[in-house]
């Protein structure tokens, strides 16, 4: 029903910056929630941030408020993650994830709909 894939991924210093982006086919991109999820080697999925419909609600994770940014264009049926100050601990395959929601969640369990993943890589 909907497709996501993400794309930006790649190998950074620590310090530097990166921008993934995730594509959506779906007919009213408006009506879904979106959320960044990330998941290193021998780690448990973890919740980065999510946004909602309209953009006006987001929820960052600790680890990363203050250096990442979820933004999203409807128009484009497309959101974003803006990541600076990148750390090594940011290693990581990022997930873009969708839920037909007006409310947001933190749970990978809420979201039915996920992309294939991009790699970051922080170097130190």
């Amino acid at each position: 029903q909907v497709q996501l894939v993400e794309s930006g991924g790649g190998l950074v210093q620590a310090g530097g910056s990166l921008s993934l982006s995730c594509a959506a086919s779906v007919r009213t991109f408006s009506n879904y929630a979106m959320a960044w999820f990330r998941q290193a080697p021998g780690k448990e999925r973890e919740f980065v941030v999510s946004i909602a419909w309209n953009g006006g609600l987001t929820r960052y994770a600790d680890s990363v408020k203050g250096r990442f940014t979820i933004s999203r264009d409807n128009a484009k049926k497309a959101v974003y993650l803006q990541m600076n100050s990148l750390k090594p601990e940011d290693t990581a395959v990022y997930y873009c994830a969708a839920a037909r929601s007006d409310l947001i969640f933190i749970s990978p369990n809420q979201y039915p709909y996920w992309g294939q993943g991009t790699q970051v890589t922080v170097s130190s």
